[in-house]
């Protein structure tokens, strides 16, 4: 038996005249996904892609794994390939659905016919082949509206297909599709969400990490890699710059008001990744953060923070509670390394009473007079990169 995967876009068919760039973006980002798997034939047609294993040992269930995880696929399922001639297609459905339907007790038959000169009409293809079925499995009855088991047959103009699982893709468009941008990356729960879901939206991301050592381990540097790890089976591939922050922070702590550690410190964070984000062909910033979580996340806070640069800046998290983001971060596997016990450097230095409404005169005061702008290209001209591979 000859099987394929057969998926379904979901947004890419509502681009238009741009569909056909978005489509070939989500081809490559297949490609490269499951190049190391074994050879494979990839092609589109009638708002279907189909990847054809070129040899039989390939493993379709590692494929599958795959495909769940990139952008762009709505809808994907494995489907026995047939003549279009309805001998083939009841001559080999039983046999293919056997794991299926012996654990089923319902079940129906759904059929799409786009190829129109096929003899029989999709009611026709439906009944046939549930016919066939019950005969193979007697045990088995039809049950049209709310069947354990759905098993469709689709006559296309390259041949017929039989499936019946149908798994759920991550949906999105393809990355790549909708620019650049840097994600400012720590070690908790939120950035890497915050990472996952725009890359959802087409983003190709490069991550900055602040490191901080002695008071940040290099454990939490490994963390941070791991996550970035986790992140890119969905992204792909990126690249992280780790930024030495030590000096900046014994700064801030020994010239500047307590109460506004945590503002001056993201604002310095936001002046060095709007540089590094320049330096990579990014057009925009990335950040975790939820409104009201933490004191440096108010509105007054935040207002103040975007002053620091002129990037444009995303916060796919804002409207969030804690238990939305830990839902999504359980979902995508980086939850249990996020609650790991190794702290960043947004830790280091927390005042006890952190001003919620900083006023903005203030904090370029008490930045100016600590000088801490003079040490912004030291940290650029020393940050570390490090490539990171699903």
């Amino acid at each position: 038996m000859k099987e394929i995967i057969l998926i379904k876009v979901g947004e890419i068919a509502l681009k238009g005249l741009n569909r056909r760039n978005f489509e070939d973006v989500l081809i490559k980002n297949i490609k490269h996904r499951i190049h190391d798997l074994g050879k494979f034939n990839i092609s589109v047609a009638q708002s279907t892609i189909y990847i054809e294993p070129v040899s039989e040992d390939i493993d379709l269930d590692d494929v599958c794994e795959r495909v769940s995880q990139v952008f762009g696929i709505v809808a994907f399922s494995r489907a026995l390939v047939c003549e279009k001639s309805m001998d083939d297609i009841l001559a080999q459905a039983g046999d293919y659905l056997y794991d299926d339907l012996m654990g089923a007790k319902t079940f129906k038959v759904e059929s799409k016919r786009s190829d129109k000169k096929f003899p029989l009409k999709s009611p026709e293809i439906s009944a046939t082949v549930g016919g066939k079925l019950l005969e193979q499995y007697p045990h088995l009855k039809v049950d049209v509206k709310n069947p354990e088991i759905t098993v469709t047959v689709e006559v296309r103009d390259f041949g017929a297909y039989v499936r019946c699982k149908t798994l759920r893709g991550q949906g999105g468009i393809p990355v790549g599709t909708g620019g650049n941008a840097a994600i400012l990356i720590s070690g908790g729960i939120d950035s890497p969400v915050a990472a996952y879901m725009m890359a959802k939206r087409g983003i190709r991301l490069t991550a900055i990490h602040f490191a901080s050592p002695p008071y940040t381990s290099e454990r939490a540097h490994l963390k941070v890699e791991k996550l970035l790890k986790i992140v890119s089976r969905y992204s792909g591939s990126m690249n992280m710059y780790t930024v030495p922050f030590t000096k900046i922070q014994e700064a801030i702590k020994d010239k500047c008001p307590e109460e506004l550690f945590t503002i001056i410190m993201r604002r310095l964070m936001m002046q060095i990744s709007e540089i590094v984000a320049k330096n990579n062909d990014c057009t925009a910033l990335i950040t975790g953060e939820s409104l009201g979580q933490v004191a440096s996340q108010t509105i007054h806070a935040m207002a103040c923070t975007d002053t620091a640069t002129d990037m444009l800046v995303f916060r796919p998290l804002i409207g969030m509670d804690k238990e939305e983001i830990i839902k999504i971060s359980r979902k995508i596997g980086t939850f249990e390394t996020s609650i790991e016990p190794y702290e960043d450097c947004c830790t280091v230095f927390t005042p006890k009473h952190p001003r919620t409404r900083p006023v903005l005169k203030f904090v370029v005061q008490a930045e100016e007079e600590a000088k801490l702008s003079e040490m912004i290209e030291e940290a650029v001209n020393n940050v570390k990169l490090t490539v990171i591979n699903p």
